[in-house]
């Protein structure tokens, strides 16, 4: 399978005295554009999603909707877990994409250091090894997912994404 790891884009700031509670956290207009090139990006390469998992968190799930846009995917089919929420094991995860076993491209859309987390164990370590920047994208290609056991196929910015979307 292959697990396509999305961070989401730039939200408004915690310190804004506007700022909504933490799941409310939205977009901003910069965040929304950028990470609609980094979709793109992403389009450019090939990849063709067979499901779309983000975290409940509003700004996560937005930033599925413009991954969905970008890739040809209905947003109807966008699927929530709370597995992608910040702290979440990432064990669970795994245990729920098994229960799948047609899927062979999964994007998961979420926050960190969670998504560092995930990527971590797909690749048997317990430390991270990652940091992914606001729209930034990984991509693992996991030979199991129970106990996980991955290979780390790419990691890149949101800036060179962007760019192979020009």
């Amino acid at each position: 399978m292959q697990l396509y790891i999305v961070r989401h884009g730039i939200a408004v700031d915690r310190e804004d005295p506007n700022c909504p509670p933490d799941p409310d956290r939205f977009l901003t207009p910069e965040g929304t554009e950028k990470a609609r090139q980094v979709a793109k990006g992403v389009s450019e390469i090939g990849a063709a999603p067979d499901l779309l998992l983000a975290s409940p968190y509003l700004r996560a799930y937005q930033t599925a909707e413009i991954f969905a846009d970008e890739l040809g995917y209905s947003k109807n089919k966008i699927r929530k877990t709370e597995r992608l929420l910040p702290g979440a094991e990432p064990l669970q995860l795994f245990r729920e994409l098994s229960k799948d076993k047609e899927l062979s491209a999964v994007f998961l859309f979420g926050h960190a250091p969670h998504l560092d987390d995930l990527i971590a164990t797909s690749l048997g370590s317990t430390h991270h090894l990652t940091a992914l920047k606001k729209s930034g994208v990984a991509l693992i290609e996991l030979k199991r997912l129970v106990p996980p056991s991955g290979e780390l196929i790419w990691l890149a910015t949101p800036k060179l994404l962007r760019k192979a979307g020009k």
